[in-house]
């Protein structure tokens, strides 16, 4: 009876996941198709290296904070020490999202300094990414203890609202980055409001040991982001650095073509990657922590296998649709980056599968050796994104992804040895039978 119901728990969790993976990766998709109909690849391009500013703040100053969170969550043995595990990571967060913003400014304001460009863009690239972490930080934990209902119902108010309102701003006020971006800020703040609502109330007690284990998580956390810090950063470089390459090796409006491109194709592989990440990693990280060595590696082969799954059934989809795919989502101004979606959906499926690889050395804290395979991307990034745009222009930039990503993924799985399992004694039973989920 208690497998059951840890099974349903697990189908309910999917559906959850699913659900809010599907509708905001819809509202996405409507979002760039009306809002590059009535902009130009040029504004969008601007918009995109903007966005790209603040998801490097997201992935560098807060995520790694996240992702401790969440390895350490399931070892939460009562209510108050999660209460105290979550106002370290508020605390830590919010004080590194301020050495963000600082930092951001002031380089803005040496830019401007020496440019025609607006430096209120800055200004509210910088609220953006506040309104931003504190919705990617709810959201995160909240999955992490396994609050799926609350944390797809954020997200997907959060994704519908978000290009709604820069629509609003480009039709009533005018088409401009600063307006889209002022969009992006209203709508942040907006889908934040309800959020005290999702978290869970405990009574609160009077415990002397609380400052002692307040301290303790502060250190833990410490350990395990502090050597995702450049790792994150070498995650966007991989993800998001080819478009500042085209910035300054060609143009906006070619940023703007591929920006647009390349979003659509990694939202559907990102978000399905996202489903099988929100319903399996709780699972796997909860299992290891238990010690339950065994079912933790069959949840991990089974992780494992959907990826490869989906990572193949999604690139030939996009081989054989690119054409249909460009016209229903592009307006007709960026139809021409149709050749780049097939070699963009081969990088995005290897993205996927690096990420997966590499989970038995987050549950086992190795976050350093997450570092070294993460590096060993960036530096064949580096080197492949500038010499074949070089050469072959955005279709070089596209070109670039499954080489870095490939070498990546490859790394990865070398340093965490998925098919390795940690319980002495375990007989390894890869057939039809073994691979299944047991939780």
């Amino acid at each position: 009876m208690v497998l059951i119901n840890k099974e349903k728990r697990l189908y309910i969790d999917a559906f959850w996941v699913l659900a809010g993976q599907f509708v905001s990766g819809l509202a996405l998709l409507a979002g760039i198709r009306i809002l590059t109909e009535l902009v130009s690849p040029d504004v969008y391009g601007q918009v995109a290296l903007f966005n790209g500013f603040v998801a490097l703040g997201v992935a560098v100053f807060s995520y790694p904070f996240i992702c401790a969170g969440m390895r350490i969550l399931p070892e939460c043995a009562d209510s108050q020490r999660y209460d105290l595990l979550m106002q370290q990571i508020y605390y830590l967060t919010t004080r590194s999202i301020f050495v963000a913003i600082a930092i951001f400014l002031s380089i803005g304001g040496v830019y401007c300094l020496g440019s025609k460009d607006n430096f209120w863009l800055f200004v509210l690239a910088s609220l953006l990414l506040v309104v931003t972490v504190r919705r990617e930080l709810g959201v995160q934990l909240l999955i992490g203890d396994r609050q799926h209902r609350n944390a797809s119902l954020w997200q997907i108010t959060d994704s519908i609202i978000r290009p709604l309102f820069a629509i609003m701003m480009v039709w009533y006020v005018g088409n401009h980055v600063e307006w889209i971006l002022f969009g992006y800020v209203l709508a942040g703040v907006t889908a934040n409001l309800p959020a005290n609502c999702f978290r869970r109330k405990h009574e609160q007690s009077e415990n002397q040991q609380a400052p002692v284990i307040k301290s303790k998580f502060g250190q833990e956390i410490l350990a395990y982001a502090l050597p995702l810090i450049p790792m994150e950063l070498i995650f966007w470089i991989n993800g998001l650095g080819d478009r500042y390459v085209i910035g300054y090796m060609m143009t906006a409006a070619d940023v703007g073509l591929y920006a647009a491109t390349y979003t659509i194709i990694n939202e559907a592989f990102n978000r399905s990657a996202m489903v099988l990440l929100r319903t399996f990693q709780p699972v796997y990280f909860q299992l290891f922590s238990a010690e339950q060595r065994t079912k933790s590696y069959q949840t991990l082969w089974t992780w494992i296998f959907c990826t490869i799954c989906l990572g193949v059934l999604g690139v030939v989809i996009v081989d054989f649709t690119k054409q249909w795919l460009s016209e229903l989502l592009l307006a007709k101004s960026y139809h021409t980056s149709v050749e780049l979606m097939t070699v963009i959906a081969g990088g995005c499926a290897l993205n996927a599968l690096g990420t997966v690889l590499s989970q038995p050395l987050l549950a086992r804290k190795q976050t350093k050796l997450v570092l070294l395979g993460r590096t060993s991307g960036v530096l064949t990034a580096a080197i492949a994104i500038p010499v074949l745009v070089a050469h072959f222009g955005l279709f070089g930039a596209a070109l670039a992804n499954p080489i870095y990503f490939g070498v990546e993924a490859f790394v990865l799985g070398i340093l965490a040895k998925p098919w390795r399992n940690c319980q002495s004694g375990f007989q390894y039973q890869l057939n039809n039978s073994s691979i299944k989920l047991t939780v």
